[in-house]
């Protein structure tokens, strides 16, 4: 006779491996079970069946049966079941103990760790000339109220930069402002002047001043995204920095008026030639 699985399952949900569930509900259909008739009727493998009894008796559902040959005795079914849940009441309770004194243990470590902030986590270095790009063009869709912009080659963005046109479009119409300062050799650079009369046909101010620092664009006196060329590797090795620090915003804005305020229109602009030799 095959044993019930659902027997066997409900054992198990009371503590029982399977193996000692199917002795179990093998040795309560007569009164002994030698180890191997028990191993054989459980169908449990041979050289288990004896650790398995002796589990068995440990929890005092089994009772040993000495003899020529030793046998066992399963313990009343309503007896065996009561100290099972027995069992599984006393590891309930511990359980809950532990876990109370867990979250006793844990409770100011979360709290503490709610408050705690690294102190340079509002800066992200960025490397990768991809990543630079997809900031920049991130912090132009996220402007809500101005955008300011220290422009010089080279550019990261694409020459036509469709996306930063239409962030511009949106800005202005929000009742925002968007001013970019170029170099005095992007008068010489007819991609330059492209990208400048298209911007400003969206509603951006141009300027050319002689010098830049760097690349710098600040969005909201609050995000900063600014370029670091590496003065060891020089030309082409630059690393990017995109800073969440409005005081730090605030301090680089004024830089930008101060020399918003000394550059020229590209109509008031002298002719390239005055320019050359001025570097960048």
């Amino acid at each position: 006779m095959e044993l019930d699985d659902s027997g066997v399952n409900d054992l198990v949900a009371l503590g029982l491996s399977r193996y000692e569930a199917r002795v179990y509900l093998t040795l309560v259909r007569r009164e002994s079970f030698t180890a191997a008739e028990a191993a054989r009727a459980a169908d449990v493998p041979r050289q288990r069946v004896y650790d398995v009894l002796d589990a068995l008796v440990r929890r005092r559902l089994a009772i040993p049966r000495p003899g020529r040959v030793a046998a066992f005795s399963a313990v009343a079914p309503e007896l065996a079941l009561a100290r099972l849940m027995t069992l599984q009441r006393e590891s309930l309770e511990r359980l809950n103990q532990a876990s109370t004194v867990l979250a006793a243990a844990l409770a100011p470590i979360w709290s503490a760790g709610q408050t705690h902030t690294d102190p340079l986590e509002y800066i992200e270095v960025l490397r990768d000339p991809k990543a630079i790009a997809d900031r920049f063009a991130s912090i132009q869709r996220q402007a809500t109220h101005e955008l300011l912009s220290f422009c010089k080659p080279p550019f990261v963005a694409p020459t036509a930069n469709n996306e930063g046109i239409k962030a511009v479009r949106r800005l202005r119409r929000a009742g925002g402002t968007a001013r970019a300062l170029y170099t005095h050799d992007g008068l010489d650079d007819t991609d330059v002047l492209e990208n400048v009369r298209r911007f400003g046909e969206a509603g951006e101010e141009a300027r050319f001043t002689p010098v830049l620092p760097l690349k710098l664009i600040i969005a909201d006196a609050s995000q900063v995204l600014c370029d670091m060329p590496d003065p060891v590797a020089g030309t082409g090795a630059t690393t990017a920095l995109s800073i969440a620090h409005p005081a730090l915003a605030a301090c680089l804005r004024l830089a930008f008026e101060t020399v918003w305020d000394q550059a020229e229109t590209a109509t008031s602009c002298s002719p390239p030639d005055a320019h050359r030799g001025q570097g960048t």
